[in-house]
């Protein structure tokens, strides 16, 4: 039983005429009748009755027309649904963040690919960048976003680009001594009490605020450990200290605090977007079309890796990535 016999029948059923029903399928009489024939031979029923006045539903050609109508809208529902699907209009997208990128750039990426793809659903894991690569590797994200180039096993697999730039700041209270100042050096940094992220997170900045402030400072040694860069601002807005991270921070002003920009400049790990070579996921795919709408520059480094139309095709399988 094909698809086309239920639409037969229904249209037979709205006719009660096999010369009309015909005429509307685009056939002639004679198949529709043979295949309507083959159709009550196949259920075991005859499902319409033959008179002078029409062709009309049995009760089992009742019974049967109801469940055809239903069988051909769920065909129909599906046609639509797989179309959607392929579109990247429906399905996941699992994404792995650090807490600073919830300043730049996901308010804006993820404000936009909620508008244009409101049917997806975002499962979002803030992780540190040393959790989020082999989550990756194993398939259990779909895209991170993280500090510096992804490293380790498997990393080879991934597709990396820079979305974002950063160098080191210091935030202090609006009460601290060096509020007002347009910049701080190293050597009045060694004399404050600093506030860190944790380095079992983020161990590339820790490496670069040694290299800074040396090796066995006792300011990066005795300093206030925060969670993340929003309670390194709230933190130093409390006077705890001077806060140190990245120039994204400039993005979230707060009241009583004041921003220093540190000297000399120390470029930080770049913000990294990742995700697997061989993904061809549609809801991927759509997220990184919003990436390259709203970042022109992270659009152009996609393209250079994946060509303008995306991920590479079936037959590009087991090519590497450029």
């Amino acid at each position: 039983m094909e698809a086309r016999h239920l639409r037969y029948a229904l249209t037979l059923a709205e006719h009660a005429h096999f010369g009309r029903a015909a005429g509307a399928l685009g056939i002639a009489q004679p198949p529709l009748s043979k295949q309507i024939a083959d159709l009550e031979r196949e259920v075991g029923a005859r499902l319409f009755d033959r008179t002078r006045q029409g062709v009309f539903p049995t009760a089992a050609g009742v019974a049967f027309l109801s469940r055809a109508r239903r069988a051909l809208d769920e065909i129909a529902a599906a046609s639509v649904d797989a179309a959607r699907a392929a579109r990247g209009e429906t399905g996941q997208l699992r994404l792995g963040f650090i807490a600073s990128a919830l300043l730049e750039p996901l308010p804006d990426v993820l404000g936009r690919f909620g508008r244009e793809r409101p049917d997806v659903r975002l499962e979002l894991h803030e992780m540190a960048t040393r959790r989020s690569t082999p989550a990756l590797v194993a398939g259990e994200l779909d895209v991170a976003i993280g500090l510096g180039r992804p490293g380790g096993v498997g990393a080879e697999q991934l597709v990396s680009v820079p979305i974002g730039h950063d160098h080191l700041v210091a935030v202090v209270s609006s009460t601290h001594p060096y509020a007002g100042q347009a910049s701080v050096d190293v050597d009045q940094l060694r004399r404050q009490p600093l506030i860190v992220a944790p380095g079992e997170d983020e161990p590339a900045v820790v490496t670069m605020l040694r290299t800074l402030l040396g090796k066995d400072s006792p300011a990066l040694s005795g300093a206030t450990v925060a969670r993340d860069i929003h309670t390194i601002i709230g933190l130093a807005a409390c006077g705890v200290g001077v806060g140190l991270g990245p120039s994204r921070m400039l993005t979230a002003p707060r009241r009583g605090t004041w921003f220093c920009e540190v000297t000399p400049r120390t470029p930080l790990p770049d913000l990294v977007l990742s995700f697997s070579a061989r993904d061809r996921s549609p809801t991927l795919n759509a997220f990184l079309d919003v990436i390259r709408k709203n970042c022109p520059e992270v659009g152009a480094a996609l393209d250079h890796r994946l060509g303008p139309l995306g991920p590479r095709e079936e037959g590009d399988r087991d090519a590497p990535p450029t």
